[in-house]
């Protein structure tokens, strides 16, 4: 389930950037002629440091989104919420070698950083005028530094640089600089250094499916709070379980910067078909597109399902389980497969392959698979969720159940 919507941090290559120059300041045009707001990409630890230690100077909050680029409006709605929030956000964007086994998707995930970039000025106000911005006072050259005018209470002023020009700023590092030591990272038999591993929630649902995909996602996740040392985190609902286990990391690990309270988890933003928006869906064709949204249908029907069976006071569905819960889930997806299967002969767009992965209830805080009887559980915060493959597209969601994102 994971996201780490994790996470999916997405780093430009070699190709996209003089490496020469550490630190980019973005100008565009909006089409009209009016230039498009400044987004300060910075690539080392060095820059990201220097810049969230003027921050904790001036005593501005940071939050962060970490993602993998390739994005949709779902983590644009989480850069937002960060930015109307606090007076400063930083967007990971690096595609975590980690998260993928070797036989995964890691070399075709979607990266787009221009298209990326663009997005994000897009919701920026626009420039009202021209910026002097050299380096955001973070530059790795001295040379890079702006002129620093030392005030009589101790402070300093620069004539060239305020680090609130821009409330966004990107961290786009490359693998070396997440992973110092180097070395083998998709095969972790051979991989040397140091590994995250959330024992008891991560082996279970997508820790079936992907078996070292939370180690990878617990990883990196450690290593970008250490980096950049947010007051604030910001991920969605579509990668819930990793949401979840990234809150009970930060509270085990004793992090303070965020703490378990301040990772906040966001809806899912949806097609109007009701598909949960993720990077991979562009690998969707027109006809896997309209087969997509059945993931949702199945779990929204059985979450109705489920709260009918709550609010009647004399219900012939008392004896409701979590069992039958799955099982009228997996109908849905069967009955869905059998359809497309019997029309294959009618309609050649009809031609896409559909296969179950898992489909699963669990106890929002253990992740413990729920059985027997619902009415007889005393935690009643559960969460229907599952996986499927449209093509060879593996597509995840799920719903809240007797409980909503505060």
């Amino acid at each position: 389930m994971l996201a780490l919507s994790l996470l999916r941090t997405a780093s430009a290559g070699p190709s996209t950037f003089s490496q020469s120059s550490k630190i980019i300041i973005r100008h565009a045009s909006n089409g009209n002629g009016k230039p498009l707001p400044h987004i300060p990409v910075i690539r080392t630890l060095g820059q990201l440091r220097r810049w969230r230690q003027e921050a904790r100077e001036k005593g501005l909050e940071v939050g962060v989104v970490p993602t993998m680029g390739a994005l949709h409006e779902g983590h644009v709605n989480l850069v937002r919420t960060s930015i109307s929030k606090h007076p400063l956000t930083v967007m990971t964007l690096f595609v975590n070698p980690m998260q993928f086994a070797p036989h995964e998707d890691l070399s075709s995930y979607p990266r787009n950083f221009e298209r990326d970039v663009t997005l994000l000025q897009s919701i920026l106000p626009l420039p009202t005028s021209p910026r002097q911005m050299r380096g955001l006072g973070v530059s790795e050259h001295e040379s890079f530094r702006p002129s620093i005018t030392s005030s009589g209470n101790g402070s300093s002023n620069g004539n060239n640089h305020d680090i609130k020009s821009s409330p966004l700023v990107i961290f786009a590092p490359t693998p070396d600089v997440i992973y110092p030591l180097k070395g083998e990272l998709q095969d972790l038999r051979s991989h040397k250094g140091v590994e995250v591993d959330v024992r008891g929630w991560a082996e279970v649902m997508e820790g079936a499916s992907r078996p070292q995909f939370f180690k990878g996602v617990a990883t990196v996740c450690t290593k970008l709070f250490n980096a950049v040392e947010p007051d604030h985190a910001y991920f969605g609902q579509k990668d819930i379980q990793q949401a979840l286990l990234l809150k009970i990391l930060v509270k085990d690990l004793l992090l303070s910067h965020p703490t378990s309270e301040n990772l906040h988890i966001l809806p899912t933003t949806r097609s109007s078909e009701g598909l949960a928006l993720s990077s991979r869906n562009s690998y969707l064709s027109k006809s896997e597109l309209q087969i997509a949204p059945i993931l949702y249908k199945a779990l929204s029907t059985v979450k109705k399902i489920y709260e009918s069976n709550e609010n009647e006071i004399e219900n012939e569905n008392e004896n409701l389980t979590g069992e039958d819960l799955i099982s009228k889930s997996i109908k849905i997806i069967l009955k869905e497969k059998e359809r497309i299967l019997s029309n294959k002969n009618k309609n050649e767009n009809e031609l896409v392959e559909l296969n179950l992965d898992y489909i699963e209830i669990f106890d929002k805080n253990t992740f413990e698979p729920i059985r027997g009887k619902i009415k007889e559980k005393k935690n009643k915060e559960f969460i229907i969720a599952g996986a499927i493959w449209v093509g060879k597209t593996r597509l995840i969601d799920n719903l809240l159940i007797g409980w909503e994102i505060s």
